[in-house]
């Protein structure tokens, strides 16, 4: 009778502990995605765009190998969505990324990545779908260079476009 109780408190102590386990561990992607929508802080919304976009980006792995290669342009067009949301969303509440970068560094790094999977996505589907991707890339190619130039507004680069050329003396 003694190890029939200890078994028993044995399983009500893992329900326990799996029921305490934090919420990253299971979260699905309608679930992270929920979440982020409900988000209104700009830099909590930058960070979890980390778990979310990598959520997404094992869905498009999924749906390539499984050869639904209009899921996978969709699941990648929702993450430009959710990037350009996130950026807004940072914009709008510290709107000096040179001084309060939080949020738009961990957003410019994990786009950074993005650009990288959607190349990878890029190599393995059919000429059909990839110019969709293409714009994908180019979007997420165009916000990483927004986001640098927040984060760097006097970078040595647009002080050079800025800047006329210096005239020769003959």
């Amino acid at each position: 009778m003694r190890a029939r109780g200890t078994t028993l408190g044995a399983v009500c102590g893992m329900l326990f502990f799996l029921g305490s386990m934090p919420s990253g561990a299971t979260d699905t992607l309608a679930d992270l995605q929920a979440r982020f929508d409900r988000e209104t802080s700009g830099v909590h919304k930058a960070k979890l765009l980390g778990k979310l976009g990598d959520a997404q980006f094992e869905e498009a792995r999924r749906a390539s190998k499984a050869g639904e290669y209009e899921a996978v342009g969709l699941t990648l067009e929702k993450y430009r969505d959710n990037v350009r949301s996130a950026i807004e969303a940072l914009k709008k509440q510290h709107p000096d990324a040179e001084k309060q970068s939080n949020g738009y560094r961990q957003l410019q790094m994990h786009v950074h990545k993005a650009i990288r999977e959607v190349d990878d996505t890029l190599i393995v589907s059919p000429e059909d779908y990839k110019p969709p991707l293409q714009l994908v890339r180019q979007d997420l190619v165009d916000l990483d260079d927004e986001l640098l130039k927040l984060l760097f507004p006097r970078r040595p680069l647009n002080l050079l476009e800025s800047s006329p050329p210096p005239e020769k003396q003959p």
